[in-house]
């Protein structure tokens, strides 16, 4: 019955969905490694034709991608350019080869903090969130691996303990949003650079790029670098399961569920469920785990995914949430509880609908097992 549902809401989604964005941006990327997910897992060829569809009004003959500006320093640029190793797999079509190097120039020129992790944003210098782990780690690592790149793989190593030792809770067992080496921002702790709280999607951004980058790293090659973050990610498991809700669903706010206005939060849900069934299959979890994820996934589906006027809506979603840099966006971004909870909650948000794509691809593969 669920996978009915499922499978009914994916089908109106795609057949009406409207680019997010006329530039190149992360929204829609989310939406097309959703899909790259479930052609990988179900191998039907609507979803590789979503992909190329889109691409092929963003990427000309010579690869070049249309509104796409390099010196925005915008690590959310990295993100959609992950399907685009797909693209090349399926089509053998140069100008996909040549795109990726566009993207990969952008990763090139990127601006570091001291230590040398990716900024945030040109408008966020010397920042680092979570969120960006997930736009650019993986597609880093899809393409150092293949091109047998060890320094780069060191690279994405560092950056992801960086981040360890800069924004992990040892009390909560949880990584805050985001870290300012600079200890200027009015959201950043005067001595850690920490921000103040634990947004759920922002450490559901961080779960998903770490077993993604865990996936695409050859073991047979890198075993010691895919090891490490396996330990990180392994801890960072540990620690999210223990804010679960009874309900299966996880909370907008980490580690104050049961502060007045806080809520249960669909995207975040969707990606610790991701990581969860992902993780299981990769034999890097156990079955306790497995049983976590899929009750997540089950309480998404019956309680949030819901009929209006003859259609599917995927509801409770945080459109966005993020801290402040040196130019205003929205107003106070300070990272405080009431900012979180401030922000618009929507329905059909490309950053709650992409993660439900690639948790019903685990569903797939496991079911294709007999293990669903």
């Amino acid at each position: 019955m669920r996978r009915l549902k499922i499978e009914k809401y994916i089908n109106m989604y795609l057949n009406n969905y409207k680019d997010y964005k006329s530039e190149w941006n992360y929204e829609d990327g989310c939406i097309l490694i959703g899909a790259e997910s479930l052609y990988k897992a179900t191998k039907d060829k609507r979803y590789l034709d979503f992909i190329l569809n889109y691409l092929d009004k963003r990427i000309d003959k010579n690869g070049a991608i249309d509104n796409l500006n390099p010196v925005e320093y915008n690590i959310d640029n990295i993100n959609s350019g992950r399907v685009l190793f797909t693209a090349f797999e399926e089509t053998k079509d140069e100008k996909y080869k040549k795109a990726i190097e566009s993207v990969k120039y952008l990763l090139t020129i990127h601006p570091r903090t001291l230590e040398g992790n990716f900024w945030h944003k040109g408008r966020y210098p010397y920042q680092v969130w979570l969120d960006g782990l997930y736009m650019a780690q993986p597609f880093y690592t899809i393409y150092s691996n293949e091109n047998r790149d060890e320094n780069g793989l060191k690279d994405i190593l560092t950056q992801f303990k960086n981040v360890r030792k800069n924004l992990f809770c040892e009390d909560k067992k949880l990584y805050f949003h985001g870290f300012d080496e600079t200890k200027t921002m009015n959201w950043a702790d005067k001595e850690t650079g920490r921000s103040k709280n634990f947004w759920g999607r922002a450490v559901g951004w961080y779960a998903m790029a770490l077993i993604d980058v865990i996936e695409n790293i050859d073991e047979s090659n890198f075993k010691s670098h895919r090891d490490e973050l396996i330990d990180l990610y392994v801890e960072l498991m540990a620690g999210i399961i223990k804010y679960q809700d009874e309900s299966g669903l996880w909370y907008q706010v980490m580690g104050l569920e049961k502060r007045e206005g806080n809520y249960l939060e669909t995207s975040a849900t969707l990606m610790f469920a991701y990581s969860l069934l992902k993780g299981n299959r990769l034999n890097i979890l156990d079955e306790s785990y497995l049983e976590k994820g899929k009750k997540a996934f089950n309480a998404v589906i019956d309680n949030n995914l819901k009929e209006n006027n003859g259609n599917l809506e995927l509801t409770n979603i945080c459109i966005m949430a993020g801290l402040n840099g040196l130019i205003p966006f929205n107003g106070d971004r300070d990272g405080s509880f009431e900012y979180y909870i401030s922000e618009k909650i929507g329905v059909d948000d490309p950053k709650g609908v992409g993660p439900l794509f690639k948790v019903y691809s685990e569903v797939v593969l496991l079911d294709n097992k007999g293990g669903y």
